[in-house]
């Protein structure tokens, strides 16, 4: 363990001097290749040091108690010692947490594709729903959000919304939303106050940057025409919409919010890159362990991950069978209490695995 420990004080030193190399500051993707990983080790390293210190306080307090002569001073003695020793086990427990295998898409943007699915326009309402409480959700932890492309319903909702969150922990926070979220409310279309199952889909990508994913362009099929919808005089009165076909995986994206074409497209790519680069990982997971494969507790995309029943207030995450009475504060973006249970979960079983 202490090898490992030393490797890593080793590596954060190396990091440190390489982020003052003229060569890593002029090469924009090793630069920031290297400032993540110091920024990842720092506070491993911090918890080692505090481990030594307090390892180091412990055994002098050992050695003063056996040299003392003093009983007042030995029981001192004892409970700076006692002290010393707590604080290296919890720090040896921080430390594990620390040093469990890191996501892979951490620090990442992401991008969230809502769509609306079973149930009409109402699932589309629902649709806007979840777009708002995840507006919402961003504006609390102080994150950025960059709207791509929103698609209204007849009625007010959302055929589909795409966007791109940016944040430190936007990916560790987000990556647990991607599945069939579904609702049980009475529609605004229902005339007898029946309660109505409805849901949407929602698909939470890490944005890909050019270096990750290669692609050809004679695997491109690009096509272009006339935005339809609301949008201003020229937005519907010139060929500014792309649709982008990648033709070896059959990936469609389609951007007409913007009126340049080359908006649009640069929009439509950013989207591709990340939708290809999480098919890329999907296949990788998928020669994994089942219990490395799954995001959280057996979850896939053929079940739904959460229910939100209107009628009891009531908000339950199936994959972990977590559920709270306070319906509407999630959707206003109070997302944190579902997301922490989500984490724990996620942490408890990796340190299961780790253990076994």
């Amino acid at each position: 363990m202490h090898d490992r420990w030393d490797s890593l004080l080793s590596e954060h030193v190396t990091l440190e001097s390489l982020l003052s190399d003229p060569a890593v500051l002029g090469d924009q993707s090793r630069l920031r290749e290297v400032s993540r990983r110091y920024k990842e080790l720092t506070p491993v390293v911090e918890c080692i040091r505090n481990i030594e210190a307090r390892t180091s306080d412990a055994e002098a307090a050992r050695e003063l108690i056996a040299m003392s002569a003093d009983a007042t001073e030995r029981e001192q003695l004892k409970a700076e010692r006692e002290s010393a020793e707590a604080d290296v086990a919890r720090l040896e427990e921080e430390l594990r947490m620390l040093l469990l295998p890191k996501d892979p898409n951490d620090g990442r943007p992401v991008i969230m594709e809502i769509r609306g699915a079973e149930g009409g326009e109402e699932a589309n309402l629902f649709a806007r729903d979840l777009y708002e409480m995840y507006l919402g959700y961003a504006t609390r932890r102080g994150w950025k959000v960059e709207t791509l492309s929103v698609d209204p319903s007849d009625l007010g909702g959302v055929n589909q919304a795409t966007f791109v969150v940016r944040g430190d922990d936007a990916w560790s926070r987000l990556k647990f939303e991607g599945g069939p979220h579904r609702v049980q409310r009475v529609p605004v279309t229902e005339s007898q106050g029946r309660i109505h199952t409805s849901s949407a889909t929602v698909m939470v990508l890490p944005e890909a940057e050019e270096v990750d994913v290669h692609i050809d362009d004679k695997d491109l099929q690009i096509d272009v025409y006339r935005a339809s919808g609301p949008g201003g005089q020229s937005v519907n009165t010139t060929d500014s919409a792309v649709r982008i076909t990648h033709l070896p995986t059959g990936l469609v994206v389609t951007m007409q919010d913007e009126r340049s074409q080359l908006q649009n497209r640069a929009r439509a790519m950013t989207v591709l890159r990340s939708r290809l680069l999480k098919l890329a990982q999907d296949e990788m997971d998928a020669k994994m362990s089942a219990e490395r494969r799954s995001q959280v507790g057996g979850g896939g995309r053929g079940e739904k991950i959460r229910t939100y029943n209107f009628k009891e207030n009531r908000l339950t995450d199936h994959r972990i069978g977590f559920t709270i009475y306070s319906l509407g504060d999630v959707l206003a973006g109070d997302l944190d209490g579902v997301v922490d249970a989500l984490a724990t979960d996620e942490r408890s079983r990796q340190l299961a695995g780790d253990r076994d």
